[in-house]
């Protein structure tokens, strides 16, 4: 991860198909085409190396998110439950629909802790929304057995763990909604994209009207197409889809290099006696975008991030700290720094976030760190890196 290592002259192939034609907008203009559909070739693959009926390609991972909530019927005043480790995207993406996020701790999955979920319902408990952060996954059978139960919508987020699978099902194709990113930091990348999956047919149908103002796309006239409902701009690009057409093709190989980069760092780091590794839950696969481990406490954590850092390691997180991945540091989420007004339902649907704590989450996210499993390695290259990672680890362990 992530897959721009790696681009070259099968994504060029794609693209220069799109800049011969000279059609940039994934509808209309049938006849400049020369039956090049770079959108519909990139949803088409996706369902089926994904597993899903449907798939609407859009303009980000946050776009995603936003759509599928959306697609859900999920708006003013429903609360949406998710992980205090995330990208800022994930509040920014209920809020825009005027929901309520509800942040709840973690457990050692570094995911939606399912007995902070269950504690975390309300009566206006709209959706879960776990998220899949370091190419790894929630305890996706705890968390629809609880959705079951009270009748909730199961939203992914797998932006970060793209090519992962639960019990044999790509991520993404589990819940009632499934959410990508194909930014330019992702396994597979498009420049800029995102994709909403689903195997609801009226989930779809109102993503993908949604996703380009409300058009029913029925015909070939965009001008005589009808608006069933609201809608806003979040279209994906011919160009973008190109991208991540050949990087799509490309997934279980990067996933393989990243599965060999992994272990011979995990083995190394496997050495040591006082480091832990996260929890993968029962059936998951990662897709080794990250290797993710523990140490005691939050002191030998930092001294441990900055001797990696010393060493010339890159790419090492400990998110403790990090002002875009976990609570802590989302001053502008607790404080409400907007440059729109929010509805007063939402200040006061924040206001726990003054005063609530995240023992639990703290307990994980300070031990922590998370290294970026990179394609472009060559084998020598992780051998000196593990060995580098052993060593700086061990001495801030003294």
């Amino acid at each position: 991860m992530p897959g721009f290592e790696l681009f070259g002259d099968k994504e060029r192939k794609e693209l220069n198909d799109v800049l011969d034609n000279g059609v940039l907008m994934r509808y209309g203009f049938d006849g400049m085409r020369n039956g090049h559909w770079k959108a519909k070739a990139l949803e088409t693959a996706l369902e089926s190396q994904l597993q899903v009926k449907h798939a609407q390609l859009v303009s980000s991972g946050t776009a995603a998110v936003t759509v599928a909530m959306a697609s859900a019927g999920i708006g003013a005043g429903d609360e949406v439950i998710m992980p205090t480790f995330t990208f800022v995207a994930s509040f920014e993406a209920i809020m825009m629909l005027g929901a309520i996020p509800v942040l709840v701790d973690i457990d050692d999955t570094l995911t939606l802790c399912p007995k902070a979920v269950s504690n975390a319902i309300t009566p206006k408990t709209k959706a879960i929304m776990p998220v899949h952060m370091c190419g790894s996954m929630a305890n996706m059978d705890a968390l629809q057995a609880i959705c079951k139960k009270h009748n909730l919508i199961l939203i992914e987020d797998s932006s970060q763990a793209t090519g992962a699978t639960y019990k044999g099902k790509p991520l993404g194709s589990i819940g009632d909604l499934g959410c990508l990113s194909l930014d330019f930091v992702k396994i597979i990348t498009a420049g800029e994209g995102g994709a909403v999956l689903t195997n609801n047919e009226k989930f779809y149908t109102h993503a993908d009207h949604y996703s380009d103002h409300g058009h029913d796309h029925k015909g070939s006239d965009r001008g005589a197409e009808t608006h069933p409902f609201l809608g806003y701009n979040f279209r994906i690009s011919e160009l973008h889809a190109a991208v991540g057409l050949a990087q799509l093709r490309r997934l279980n190989e990067f996933v393989a290099i990243q599965k060999i980069n992994y272990n011979i760092l995990r083995e190394a780091l496997s050495r040591i006696p006082e480091i832990t590794f996260r929890t993968v839950p029962a059936g998951g696969e990662e897709s080794y975008s990250f290797l993710s481990f523990f140490l005691p406490n939050l002191e030998i954590t930092r001294n441990a991030s900055n001797a990696l850092k010393e060493a010339g390691i890159d790419a090492c997180f400990h998110y403790f700290d990090n002002s875009w991945h976990y609570i802590r540091e989302w001053k502008h989420l607790k404080d409400l720094k907007s440059l729109y007004p929010i509805s007063s339902e939402v200040k006061e649907g924040l206001e726990y976030l003054q005063t609530k704590t995240f023992e639990q989450s703290d307990h994980y996210i300070a031990r922590n760190i998370s290294c970026l499993i990179k394609l472009s390695w060559t084998e020598e290259q992780v051998k000196e890196r593990a060995q580098l990672m052993v060593k700086a680890i061990t001495s801030a362990l003294k």
